[in-house]
């Protein structure tokens, strides 16, 4: 856009090159070309200026970046060799723990192979033990049947010969005497082989005890299978269960019974037992079952089973225990645990199975009394039958010592010499 100039006399605008002289136009555009190049040196000197100094800054940063590279790395090598030297140490000290672990669980099982050595030893020598008593006892009662036989032969000889001298009505009655006698010493004889085969199923279930305790050792080498100590009234074993690392996770405590019937006190007494010992589990090892159970289970709190299922379900009851173990140690201190035992408390759940307990503790309270009263009536007459029989018996003696004239004769039905 061109400036225009105004002539104050006729006030006439023109343009103010065409006031200017040629001169003068050349003089101002020598000007301007001068400032011009000035400028287009003054940024060339400018550029020039700033790449030299981009370059050395980026020249420092190089240098920099090195040194901070260089900073870095050798810090980097002191923690790696910090992380290897902890690396090293907690490797060493898991090394060193876990090989005391496997010592001392090596030391428990060179342990419990020379108790079960033992145990076996125990066992044979208590087999022949049992087979030296049986026949004993046999040739005892074989002896004893055979030398009462001996002397009511005699006896029957004598009479026989004595029996003209006699009356009808006296002979008919030492027969009498003699048949009662004979009939007593029968039953005397079937006592004795009662109380012999009642020694025997003793011993048979001291040898089904020492099998199941061995079958246990054997079949989980990390856990502690022990005898239950005299104190206690129907157990025989505590297995402390542990896991692969020897941590005590739980305890089953074991019965074995070989009765010929399944007792209605069994389950109350090892219920007591594990209570007393602090089991999570009891198991009764059992030839014949309840009444009202054909196969293994649970009843009143009690696993029921024979002994060729004992150790499938030992296996199952150990896995469980294990496995409520784990779960415990991972709830441990999360959760409050007050608020949840005050709900489980007035939970239906814990009020039916309190009911439960007490209905059942008092239906086992009143059979436990009405076999109690039972028992004692029979206790009551059985007593009166005995004092009937020795009374028999000693009228007996007397009649043949005083017909015989001999004091030979042993008629005595308890064991020890009659004062």
């Amino acid at each position: 856009m061109s400036t225009k100039i105004k002539c104050p006399n006729c006030q006439h605008e023109f343009p103010i090159e065409a006031a200017l002289t040629d001169e003068l136009k050349n003089v101002i555009e020598k000007e301007k070309d001068g400032l011009r190049k000035q400028m287009q040196d003054y940024k060339k000197n400018k550029d020039e200026e700033i790449a030299q100094l981009k370059k050395a800054a980026e020249l420092e940063t190089s240098r920099a970046n090195e040194q901070w590279q260089q900073k870095l790395n050798t810090e980097k090598q002191l923690l790696q060799k910090q992380l290897e030297e902890q690396l090293r140490k907690s490797i060493s000290n898991d090394f060193e723990s876990r090989m005391g672990t496997l010592q001392k669980a090596n030391e428990e099982n060179e342990e419990k192979l020379k108790l079960a050595r033992q145990k076996e030893a125990d066992f044979l020598r208590k087999e022949q033990e049992f087979k030296t008593r049986e026949a004993e006892l046999e040739i005892t009662v074989q002896k004893k049947l055979h030398t009462e036989r001996e002397k009511l032969t005699e006896e029957l000889r004598r009479i026989e010969n004595e029996k003209t001298a006699l009356k009808e009505s006296e002979y008919q009655l030492k027969l009498k005497e003699l048949e009662t006698q004979l009939e007593q010493q029968k039953k005397l004889a079937a006592e004795m082989q009662r109380k012999a085969e009642q020694g025997s199923m003793q011993l048979q279930g001291e040898s089904q005890e020492l099998a199941l305790e061995e079958m246990l050792a054997a079949a989980f080498p990390f856990d502690l299978v022990e005898e239950v100590g005299k104190g206690v009234r129907g157990a025989d074993s505590i297995q402390t269960v542990r896991n692969n690392l020897g941590i005590a996770c739980g305890k089953i405590i074991w019965e074995s019974k070989r009765a010929e019937n399944f007792g209605g006190d069994w389950i109350e007494k090892l219920k007591a037992d594990m209570r007393s010992q602090g089991a999570d589990v009891a198991v009764l090892v059992t030839r014949r079952y309840p009444k009202d159970m054909e196969r293994f289970g649970e009843k009143e709190g009690v696993w029921i089973c024979n002994f060729n299922e004992a150790k499938a379900l030992a296996s199952v009851l150990r896995d469980g225990i294990i496995k409520v173990f784990n779960a415990s140690k991972s709830q441990e201190n999360k959760g409050d645990k007050m608020n949840l035992l005050y709900s489980y408390l007035t939970s239906p759940e814990f009020a039916e199975q309190w009911k439960a307990i007490r209905e059942g503790f008092l239906s086992m309270k009143i059979s436990i009394q009405k076999e109690r009263d039972a028992m004692e009536r029979l206790w009551k007459a059985r007593e009166k039958q005995l004092e009937k029989v020795l009374l028999n018996a000693t009228h007996i003696r007397g009649s043949i010592d005083g017909i015989s004239g001999l004091e030979s004769v042993d008629l005595n039905l308890l064991g020890y010499e009659e004062e």
